[in-house]
């Protein structure tokens, strides 16, 4: 394996990429009507809908990396961050967490209304949070890079951060990760 051309791993690579990678047939099309998400219901979806904790997929339920949903199925609305926030808040406490929170969000629909709901919960708890000074968007590495820079060499006053993204779900779900000081992995609040 080591005394082949770089040229063959090249095209192996080329190969195995062309298998694994499937187009969609609407790249670089406009979208039927039909497949465009309604953002003003969305957003109304999110105020206002309220989850029944009753119904499992209406629970707040981490998977991998945190909690999924769509306001249009009551699987992510305000009423869940509000519930995150508030665990965080108390988780953070009970662990001594208390250094400052990342807060990153994306650019789906209802991940600025999310992330204002969640620093109305975290100021509420007197936590300092630091979001862009610009009001843009924070992909995670960046967060979870923010987390481990400001936590080095120290053993207290750790940071924490939170990404509001259902990272490459669709444009109508949200999503919540939380990443303790370790950022080794997500745990549910």
């Amino acid at each position: 394996m080591f005394g082949m051309g770089v040229s063959y791993h090249s095209h192996r690579l080329a190969r195995i990429a062309e298998h694994m990678v499937k187009i969609s047939p609407l790249a670089g099309k406009q979208l039927p009507s039909a497949d465009l998400v309604d953002i003003p219901a969305l957003l109304a979806a999110y105020y206002d809908r309220k989850p029944d904790v009753a119904v499992a997929t209406q629970r707040v339920a981490f998977g991998t990396s945190g909690h999924r949903g769509s306001p249009l199925h009551t699987s992510f609305n305000e009423n869940h961050i509000l519930a995150m926030c508030e665990a965080i808040a108390r988780y953070r406490k009970a662990e001594g967490i208390d250094g400052p929170l990342f807060l990153g969000i994306d650019s789906h629909a209802v991940s600025a209304p999310a992330q204002r709901t969640a620093l109305e919960v975290l100021a509420a708890h007197g936590i300092k949070v630091h979001i862009d000074q610009s009001g843009g968007y924070t992909p995670t590495p960046v967060i979870s890079h923010a987390i481990l820079a400001y936590n080095k060499g120290r053993t207290t006053g750790l940071a924490d951060g939170i990404v509001v993204t259902p990272s490459h779900n669709p444009p109508s779900d949200g999503g919540f990760k939380y990443n303790p000081p370790t950022v080794a992995r997500p745990i549910q609040p």
